[in-house]
C-alpha cells in the first residue's frame, strides 16, 4: 500500500466536538438539519449543505454545491478550521460502550484504488458517485474519510500503541455517547510508510461512493493538468485505516411491506416448506445459518443445513433472498424493489417489532451479522456483497481531519 502524511485542516482548539459530524450518507436532509440546528460550526453545513437552503431546492442543484463550498471557506475564514504547518499522520480511536477501535488517518493513492490493492465489495450508484465527485471538486477537498480495513500487522500495532502514550489533540464524547480521540504523529513518517508498504491489500469497509468520487476527481484533475507528475495532492484521498480484528459489523435487518397477497398463515406454511422453523421468544439470531422472523406478533427461528456455495451464495442474506424473498414474496431485486426496506442493527430489533405492529410492514427478518473475514473473502474473489449486508459501527466523524487537493 502507498500512504502519505498530509497537511490537514482540523478543528481549532475547543471546536472539535461542535465541528465533528456523522458521515453525510447516514442521515437524510431532515435529520442533518436537526443535528446541525443551533450549531453554526457543525460540519454538516459543508457535507450536507442543502440544510441551509429552502426545502424545495433539489439536493443536486448547483446552489447546493456552491453553498457547501461557501460554508467550507467560511469555516476557514472564521478560524473554525485551521491548517497544519506540516504534513502528519494521525491516530484515531473510537469507543462505543465496551467496543474500541483505533486506526491510522492518512492519504491513500488513487492508483491503489484503480489497481485493486484497495478492494471493494459493493456496487456504487452513478448518481451518488456524481454527487460526491462534484462535491469533492467544488470543495477541492475530501470532506470525509474513506473507512478502510487491513489484516493486522504487529509492526503497525506497535506504532499505533506508541503514539497513544502521548497527549491527544482532541478527546471528546459526542452526543450519541461515542468517544473520539485523535493523536498527531510527530517526527519521522518513514516508519509508517514502510510499514504500510508491507500491507498487501486494504478493503473498503464503508465509504464506497467517497472512494469512487476521490478516484474520479483525481482522474479529472490529471486530464486537466498538462504538467501532471503524479506527486500532486489530487492523486491522494483521505482514509482511516483500521486493523481487521478491531472492527465490529452490526446486522442489517430486512422488512417487507406486504406478503404478496398471502395471509400470514399461508405465508408461514410456505416458510416452513423452505426452512426449519420453530417459535421463539428472543429476537436475536444466535449464529450464522439462522434468521429470526417477526410475523403477526410472534418471533420464529429459521435455520437451514450447511451447503456448498461461493462466498456470496452462502451468506445468510443471500439464502434469505434466494430461497424466500425472491420466489415467495416476488422481490427479485432488493436494490430497486420499494417493498423491501433495510434497518441498520444500531436501531435494534425493537424497531422491527414497531414497524410490523404498526402495520408499516407485514414481516421483518433479524439477521446475524456477517464478519469482516467474510467481507474480505468476497472482495478477494472479485465478487459483490448483496445490498445492505454490512453496518459498521461506530461511524467515522467528518470534519476532524480534512484533506485538501492542492
Amino acid at each position: 500500500m502507498l500512504i502519505k502524511p498530509f497537511a490537514a485542516l482540523r478543528p481549532a482548539p475547543g471546536k472539535a466536538a461542535a465541528l465533528a459530524a456523522v458521515p453525510y450518507d447516514v442521515v437524510d436532509t431532515a435529520e442533518a438539519r436537526a443535528l446541525a440546528a443551533g450549531n453554526p460550526d457543525s460540519f454538516l453545513h459543508v457535507s450536507r449543505p442543502e440544510i441551509d437552503l429552502p426545502d424545495d431546492v433539489d439536493i443536486h442543484d448547483d446552489r447546493v454545491y456552491a453553498q457547501g463550498a461557501k460554508a467550507f471557506t467560511d469555516f476557514q475564514a472564521r478560524g473554525v478550521l485551521l491548517r497544519e504547518a506540516a504534513e502528519h499522520f494521525y491516530v484515531y480511536r473510537q469507543v462505543m460502550g465496551a467496543h474500541s477501535q483505533t486506526g491510522v488517518v492518512a492519504c491513500c493513492n488513487i492508483d491503489d484504488y484503480a489497481n485493486d490493492i484497495i478492494r471493494k465489495h459493493e456496487k456504487t450508484r452513478k448518481d451518488k458517485e456524481d454527487d460526491r465527485t462534484r462535491h469533492c471538486r467544488e470543495l477541492n477537498a475530501n470532506s470525509g474519510p474513506v473507512f478502510l480495513t487491513y489484516r493486522d500487522t504487529a509492526v503497525l500495532d506497535a506504532l499505533v500503541a506508541e503514539v497513544q502514550k502521548g497527549t491527544p489533540l482532541y478527546d471528546f464524547t459526542a452526543a450519541d455517547g461515542i468517544r473520539h480521540t485523535v493523536w498527531r504523529v510527530d517526527g519521522d513518517a518513514r516508519a509508517w510508510v514502510v510499514a504500510f508498504a508491507q500491507v498487501p491489500l486494504a478493503y473498503v469497509a464503508d465509504g464506497h461512493h467517497r472512494a469512487a468520487a476521490a478516484y474520479r476527481s483525481g482522474l479529472q484533475r490529471r486530464s486537466e493538468n498538462a504538467a501532471h507528475t503524479g506527486a500532486e495532492e489530487y492523486n491522494w484521498f483521505l482514509a482511516a485505516l483500521f486493523p481487521e480484528t478491531q472492527l465490529r459489523i452490526l446486522p442489517y435487518n430486512r422488512c417487507v411491506a406486504d406478503l404478496s397477497g398471502l395471509t400470514a398463515e399461508a405465508f408461514l406454511k410456505k416458510v416452513k416448506a423452505i426452512f426449519n422453523v420453530e417459535p421463539v421468544t428472543g429476537a436475536e439470531p444466535c449464529g450464522p445459518r439462522e434468521v429470526r422472523m417477526y410475523l403477526a406478533g410472534a418471533w420464529h427461528k429459521l435455520t437451514w443445513d450447511a451447503f456448498e456455495a461461493d462466498p456470496v451464495g452462502r451468506l445468510d442474506v443471500s439464502v434469505l433472498q434466494d430461497r424466500l424473498l425472491a420466489p415467495v414474496l416476488g422481490i427479485a431485486d432488493p436494490r430497486t424493489d420499494t417493498r423491501i426496506s433495510f434497518v441498520g442493527g444500531i436501531r435494534g430489533t425493537g424497531e422491527l417489532v414497531k414497524r410490523v405492529d404498526a402495520g408499516r410492514d407485514a414481516v421483518a427478518f433479524a439477521m446475524y451479522p456477517v464478519t469482516v473475514a467474510q467481507m474480505m473473502d468476497i472482495a478477494d474473489a472479485g465478487q459483490i456483497m448483496p445490498p445492505k449486508s454490512t453496518w459498521f459501527e461506530p461511524k467515522l466523524r467528518s470534519g476532524l481531519l480534512v484533506h485538501t487537493l492542492d
